[in-house]
């Protein structure tokens, strides 16, 4: 298992963990597809150096949904006694979620609870060895189960021990909950409770990570790679350990995240199942303080640093806007411009940053599929009160994804993606060196801003590398 050249494992600068998370093999049958794709991640894995402290495997390790408990436990018995032996786990411990293969109703839940006795019981009353805790030294990480048949099946999550959980251990400087289920579409796949934690627990789900100051939650369920941040909070979904098909096919592939966590946050990088660094990410991200930025004067300008707006390969750079202003009176539904930027030729301009709507919502327009005649991608924010001051930053984070078109209030206040339905982010947008401030174009698509006192300010950062 460990043949071949080594691969770059990441480790913390200074104290703190490194691990290694991946999670939807869906596998457990020999000779089943599953086992030699899920193989191929292990390799992977297992030539990390330095080797991880941990490993965290949010779910489906194996194909399951059998009314057979014969053939559902043989499946735990090859994935574990074959197909993990590589794994030292006296040495590198495995921390497990359930998940809709494995705890799909009360029989499976028993069966897992069963495999699963070197996990913690520390859970919520009727959970015992499907939900728990686990603390090292700093670091605080709470597994729980998105799919409990007593509160209904898959997307029900409890969350009242969750909290209590997480106020207990407030002296943790880190904090990571890990479940299946996100809680956030991904690549556009969005359905309560089958793809994403259902509404009656979504929000004081996530509201008690926001609260806590949790840093990341990570999840799998969706078959892709993602990262997005909402109100400070990452949700990091990874499920590339193995099940061969993808969402969406062609852009998602097999992967692993190797990650670190110090005092200065998280980086991580995604590797696939030919050791190659796919995606990477150092979080939060590094940005002057907004009162360095760079004005920007109104109307059509060369944008500064041009050349720096290239794509490029991980690690991506971070394109930041300030934009202040007073917001146009109600009953102003047309888009309104803030920036926009563009390249030579008719073509629609492949970056758009504005208002759009009755409400006034925050919109960002990425085209950055140079084939005439596709779509565009939008992403939306909050929207703006008529009439009223607003003061706030729009960044385009190229190592994060569709998640990385992100919004916040000011150099203090969170972080949060905006809703998107795309698989792909900003990480292909070109360089850009005609910008225009406060309209479109200036001919009959001009778009302007209809309120008044508009500002911008821009910066640009590279990714620390990961």
């Amino acid at each position: 298992m460990t043949a071949g050249r080594p691969l770059a494992g990441l480790a913390p600068r200074g104290p703190g963990h490194r691990f290694v998370v991946y999670g939807d093999s869906c596998s457990g049958v020999p000779g089943a597809l599953h086992e030699r794709t899920f193989a191929a991640i292990n390799s992977v894995v297992a030539r990390l150096s330095p080797a991880p402290e941990f490993v965290v495997f949010p779910g489906d390790e194996i194909v399951g949904l059998t009314r057979d408990e014969a053939a559902l436990r043989a499946q735990w018995r090859h994935w574990f006694e074959v197909e993990m032996a590589w794994l030292d786990r006296a040495r590198i411990p495995l921390f497990h979620t359930t998940a809709n293969h494995t705890t799909w109703d009360p029989a499976s839940e028993r069966v897992y609870a069963e495999v699963m006795a070197h996990l913690p019981r520390n859970g919520p009353p009727g959970q015992d060895g499907l939900s728990y805790w686990v603390r090292r030294g700093d670091l605080l990480m709470v597994f729980v189960h998105t799919l409990w048949s007593g509160l209904g099946g898959e997307g029900h999550v409890e969350t009242e021990w969750l909290d209590a959980t997480l106020a207990a251990h407030a002296d943790a400087r880190t904090k990571l909950v890990i479940g299946h289920h996100p809680v956030f579409p991904v690549n556009g796949y969005s359905g309560a409770f089958q793809r994403e934690i259902g509404p009656p627990h979504a929000e004081p789900f996530w509201a008690a990570l926001v609260r806590h100051r949790v840093l990341a939650y990570l999840c799998s369920h969706i078959l892709a790679f993602d990262v997005q941040v909402r109100q400070g909070v990452l949700q990091v979904t990874t499920a590339g350990a193995g099940t061969a098909h993808r969402m969406p096919e062609g852009t998602e592939y097999l992967h692993c995240l190797t990650a670190a966590i110090d005092g200065e946050g998280l980086r991580y990088r995604v590797i696939d199942a030919e050791g190659r660094v796919r995606e990477a990410l150092s979080w939060p991200p590094a940005l002057p303080p907004s009162a360095s930025w760079s004005p920007l004067a109104a109307g059509g300008q060369a944008a500064p640093d041009a050349e720096k707006l290239a794509a490029g390969p991980v690690p991506a750079a971070i394109r930041a806007w300030r934009i202040a202003g007073v917001a146009a009176p109600a009953g102003t539904a047309v888009r309104q411009t803030w920036l926009t930027a563009r390249r030579a030729g008719p073509a629609m301009a492949p970056l758009w940053i504005g208002l759009s709507g009755p409400d006034q919502r925050v919109t960002v327009i990425v085209g950055v599929n140079p084939a005439p005649g596709r779509s565009p991608h939008y992403w939306l924010g909050p929207p703006l009160p008529p009439g009223r001051p607003f003061d706030l930053q729009v960044a385009l984070h190229g190592g994060m994804g569709p998640g990385g078109v992100l919004l916040r209030m000011g150099d203090e206040a969170p972080w949060s993606t905006l809703d998107g339905a795309s698989a792909t982010g900003v990480d292909g947008l070109p360089a850009l060196p005609d910008w225009t401030v406060g309209h479109a174009d200036g001919g009959p698509a001009d778009l302007p801003f209809l309120g008044c006192d508009l500002r911008l300010w821009t910066a640009h950062a590279p990714q620390i590398d990961s």
